[in-house]
Order: C-alpha cells, then sequence, then structure tokens
C-alpha cells in the first residue's frame, strides 16, 4: 500500500492513454482532497465504461473523492457494475470472488493491523447491493457481528444491471425490470436496519443527489471503523439502463427517492459519538 504501486512502470508510462497518465498525475494522493473539490483533480477516468448517467459510477467517484487517506485505505470489490468504475480509478484495489468481500476484508485488516501497528491502513468494501444483500449477506453480517474494523459501502442500485436486469433482494416491491415482467414479489431487504442491530457502530443511509452528505458519512464511517467497530453507509445509485428512465435524470431520481422512501438517516453508537468527538478536538 504505497504509492508507487499507482505508477505504471517507468518504460511503459508513455505506452499508456494520455488519461490514466493524467490519473496518476493528478489524483486525490498528493494533499487532502474532498467532495468540495471535485473538479479540480481525477479520481476517475473518463472514459470509463459505464451506461451513460450510471448511478453506480457517481456513486464511486463521489466516495474516491470522499476517503480520509486514500493512498492508506484498500477497497474491496466483487464482481458487479462497481467492477468497472473501481478498476478505472487509482485507488488500492482488490476484487474478490461474488459475495466474499467481507470475509476477504476481515481477513486483510486483521493482516495490516499487524504488518502496520503504528499505522492507520482503512480497508473499505464497496460493492453494489446484489454482493451485499443477496449473495454476500451471510459474510457480512458476520463481520459486523465480529466487530472487525472494516467499513462496507453498498452501491444501490436496486438491480442486477451488468447481467441483463434481474431483480436484487434491494429492488422495490412491485418494480418491473427485463427479467422481472410481473414485477417483485417482496420488499427491499432492510440491510440499513440489519447493520443497526447487528453491531455496526455507525450507519448511513444517503442517495447520490447528496454529495456533501455522502463525504461526510464516508469520512466518518471510515474513522469510527478504525478503532470503534464495523461500519456502513448504504448509497442509492439508480440505473438509468434498467429502471427505464433517461440518463440525464440520474440525480432528479435520486433526489424525488431521499424526499421518499430513501430519505437520508444515520445512527452512530455512544461510544462512536465519543471517539468522534476526541477525533474532532484532535484535529
Amino acid at each position: 500500500m504505497s504509492l508507487r504501486i499507482l505508477k505504471p512502470t517507468a518504460e511503459f508510462a508513455d505506452l499508456l492513454p494520455k488519461e490514466y497518465q493524467e490519473l496518476v498525475e493528478n489524483g486525490p494522493y498528493h494533499e487532502q482532497k474532498g467532495i468540495s473539490d471535485l473538479g479540480t483533480f481525477k479520481e476517475i477516468i473518463e472514459e470509463h465504461p459505464h451506461c451513460a448517467g450510471c448511478g453506480v459510477a457517481l456513486g464511486v467517484r463521489l466516495v474516491a473523492a470522499s476517503l480520509p487517506a486514500p493512498a492508506d485505505t484498500l477497497i474491496i470489490g466483487t464482481p458487479g457494475c462497481s467492477f468497472f468504475g473501481l478498476a478505472q480509478t487509482a485507488l488500492n484495489y482488490s476484487n474478490t470472488a461474488f459475495g466474499n468481500q467481507n470475509a476477504v476484508a476481515s481477513g486483510l485488516k486483521r493482516m495490516l493491523k499487524i504488518r502496520y501497528p503504528d499505522r492507520n491502513k482503512d480497508v473499505v468494501v464497496l460493492v453494489g447491493d446484489g454482493g451485499i444483500a443477496d449473495i454476500g449477506l451471510d459474510m457480512t453480517l458476520h463481520s459486523w457481528l465480529r466487530r472487525e474494523n472494516i467499513t462496507t459501502i453498498m452501491v444501490d442500485n436496486e438491480v442486477y444491471g451488468n447481467t441483463g436486469g434481474q431483480e436484487s433482494g434491494m429492488t422495490k416491491e412491485g418494480q418491473v425490470l427485463n427479467m422481472a415482467p410481473e414485477g417483485k414479489k417482496f420488499p427491499k431487504i432492510p440491510v440499513f436496519e440489519l447493520a443497526r442491530t447487528s453491531g455496526c457502530a455507525y450507519g448511513a443511509r444517503v442517495t447520490v443527489a447528496s454529495p456533501r452528505k455522502i463525504g461526510e458519512a464516508v469520512k466518518k464511517a471510515i474513522l469510527v471503523a478504525r478503532e470503534v467497530g464495523p461500519t456502513y453507509v448504504q448509497i442509492y445509485t439508480p440505473c438509468p439502463t434498467n429502471l427505464k428512465f433517461p440518463p440525464d435524470q440520474t440525480v432528479k431520481v435520486a433526489k424525488d427517492a431521499e424526499a421518499g422512501y430513501y430519505s437520508f438517516e444515520e445512527f452512530i453508537s455512544p461510544e462512536a459519538q465519543e471517539y468522534m468527538q476526541k477525533t474532532t478536538k484532535a484535529v
């Protein structure tokens, strides 16, 4: 976990597309950046392979811009739409088998604590709803129940977007999709509530219509996870391709959801609250 691994081999650097060279030269690693600095540095290449208007791509950008220590952060992902964007960032990133990301993250965090006992190394799971709420729900819950010091971030597009549009556990009840022509038959899995009852020290539910709230939630979640315990951030990242709305309406769709069923909410344990107060005073 060093800035050196983010740089291409010198002998081949000039063969890379200009975008990649700019990503390495102007990423958020040389000084502290944040959501308010978006547009002044490069957090992802413009020609990433997501669909036009992709909410997940926007969510990945906002999370990347919110990391309190990017060079000392390891992102753990899994196959799915989130992978396509994460592979186009200059983050320390590891892809796993579908659904086992929290198990892998738990092991890596424990290893990093041993390898760097006097330095914070943040491990962050950044995965879609299918990886967390469906196939990986068991390992997600167990990492919370064991009080692993990792942050789990769900980019919730409410669908299996990269495989044709199947319903996921996070799809809204009644939602009609390409592969759910009669509509989903049961409600969204209450992962946010499960995080609260399974031992997470901090949790937030937010949408891509509120970048500053995402920035605050991600930073708070990562800081709390360093010392107190597991944390969870759930970000609504609507999918224009499978939810059938114009790609320039992604933020509007998210804003409408935020005014309704996806309203902003957060919780924090007393221990985490005390820790954040001390941390804020120290800064």
